[in-house]
């Protein structure tokens, strides 16, 4: 199997860091690049007032998200460029298992490495799980790395 592109999903939690790290330490062998991904999410809100009125609040809300998402994003970035691995960052306003998805489409990724959070119950239930929905619909094949997983532990196969 040749792995030329691999993207990785980020919203900066611990969980989607670590599977950055995965990615990278993944790609090196085939010398992929990797493709950050981050989604600034839509804001809903209802007022008293007009439900279909602009808030400039919001406006600025999604602006800070975006210059948030940058700087996150050049951070890891000067990272990954110490540990010469290729990248490029994205940033995309919208449904994450969507944008995640197409993503991976337009930009011919041959894998997806993603964090899993590993809800379940009623959390599962009310917030569902962006990684089950990017499984469900990718056109690609979906790696999702939970918390659990460690960067770097060697991986040997038993004998029988």
């Amino acid at each position: 199997m040749l792995l030329k592109r691999i993207l990785v999903p980020v919203d900066f939690s611990k969980d989607s860091l670590n599977a950055v790290t995965y990615a990278a330490e993944f790609a090196q062998p085939f010398g992929a690049e990797l493709l950050l991904l981050y989604v600034v999410e839509p804001i809903y809100y209802a007022t008293p007032t007009d439900p279909y009125a602009v808030n400039a609040n919001v406006a600025m809300l999604i602006e800070e998200q975006h210059r948030l998402g940058e700087q996150q994003l050049t951070r890891i970035g000067a990272d990954l460029e110490k540990k010469e691995q290729r990248f490029r960052a994205l940033i995309k306003s919208g449904s994450p298992p969507q944008l995640i998805t197409d993503t991976a489409r337009s930009q011919r990724a041959d894998l997806i490495i993603m964090a899993t959070h590993g809800r379940t119950g009623l959390a599962h239930m009310f917030m569902g799980s962006v990684a089950e929905k990017v499984v469900r619909t990718a056109s690609c094949p979906v790696l999702t790395v939970r918390s659990t997983a460690k960067p770097g532990r060697k991986i040997s196969a038993r004998k029988r």
